[in-house]
């Protein structure tokens, strides 16, 4: 490592942390000018506010626009490199454009793993502190509000709702099928099905069974049972933001339990596991791009590199939602809606290097 590697690798990441610095602090200062009343109302104790909400939603926050800020922070100090000559010098030395490429992605690198590393597995952890904090002090009850419920429970059994109410766990049309060899064997309908916290059974009123046995039925009604299944009242009540308080590994886990109970929102996790895998790459392609656009000495400096550079990345998370909400409304491939973006933008990237002053 040169003495140049050296010299951009501490602007670089100097640059970084000093915007990320410098952003979180105005956020904060916003979101407790949001939030004071929540906080006075809720009677949230100060180290809670401090240790609980803001030391876990700085991680988070951190996170979320690492990518852009990584382009930001390229952008600015490689435009004011070439604004005073300094990019031109480092190639008339003798010094290679790939070669001038290699501390820019040295830093992207450490930034990409520190990403990854964060968005995996710290930032679950401190988002489940954050929720429940949220959950004490800010949040009102969540309402569920699915209907035409169908959920596998088990190898050939699933169950059925037209509606739940998790405010009172209470399920209405309820029925469970049990299914051998393609072949209906078991059969329970209720008018509604309530939780007992106490008991942890659920409680079936105005109830039918039908048992099928070849050719053979039996059956048999009341009005009250208890009996257990394999699902719980919170598996109605649970909201998106819970998947963002587990690691990858239980993500992994989480998608495949969804998926076995046939849950259609099951593209939201699918999302949430990919996004997480492509955001370190983010930081490689807009560091790419950023270099391709600043090492340029062009007129109007650093003004026209981020005002130019600022259209593009917005485009791309544009770009991103768009490709998002064809997953979630359209049936696209969750991981082709979260790695197109990111593909087109790594071609561009290629293109701008190729075309840029050498």
């Amino acid at each position: 490592m040169k003495l140049i590697d050296k010299y951009i690798i501490k602007k670089f990441l100097g640059t970084f942390f000093y915007a990320i610095a410098l952003i979180i602090f105005i956020v904060i200062i916003f979101d407790i000018s949001e939030k004071i009343d929540d906080f006075i109302t809720g009677k949230a104790p100060l180290t809670a506010i401090i240790f609980d909400y803001y030391f876990n939603f700085i991680p988070y926050f951190i996170n979320l626009f690492s990518p852009l800020f990584t382009f930001i922070a390229v952008v600015f100090f490689t435009s004011k490199m070439a604004a005073d000559t300094e990019i031109v010098a480092i190639l008339a030395s003798g010094v290679s454009f790939r070669r001038l490429l290699f501390p820019y992605f040295l830093s992207a690198t450490f930034l990409a793993v520190l990403s990854f590393f964060l968005i995996n597995f710290v930032i679950p952890k401190a988002n489940e502190k954050r929720f429940v904090f949220e959950d004490a002090y800010l949040r009102t009850h969540l309402k569920f509000n699915e209907n035409n419920i169908h959920r596998q429970i088990g190898p050939g059994i699933f169950v059925y709702m037209s509606g739940y109410n998790n405010t009172d766990d209470v399920g209405y049309k309820f029925s469970l099928d049990k299914i051998e060899n393609h072949q209906l064997t078991y059969r329970i309908m209720a008018e509604s099905i309530r939780w007992d916290s106490i008991k942890s059974t659920w409680h079936l009123q105005n109830y039918a069974i039908r048992t099928f046995d070849g050719m053979k039925e039996s059956f048999r009604n009341g009005n009250y049972l208890d009996t257990a299944l394999a699902i719980q009242a919170d598996d109605f009540g649970k909201k998106n933001v819970e998947i963002e308080t587990l690691n990858y590994f239980e993500l992994n886990k989480f998608i495949e339990d969804e998926k076995f109970k046939g849950k259609e929102d099951v593209v939201y996790s699918e999302l949430e596991k990919h996004k997480r895998l492509v955001l370190p790459f983010e930081t490689f392609v807009l560091t790419m791009i950023a270099v391709a656009l600043a090492s340029r000495k062009v007129r109007g400096g650093i003004g026209a590199h981020i005002g130019f550079g600022l259209l593009i990345s917005f485009s791309y998370l544009l770009f991103m939602q768009i490709s998002n909400t064809f997953a979630t409304n359209a049936g696209m491939s969750p991981m082709l809606a979260v790695w197109l973006p990111t593909i087109i933008y790594f071609l561009l990237g290629i293109v701008l290097l190729k075309i840029a002053p050498k």
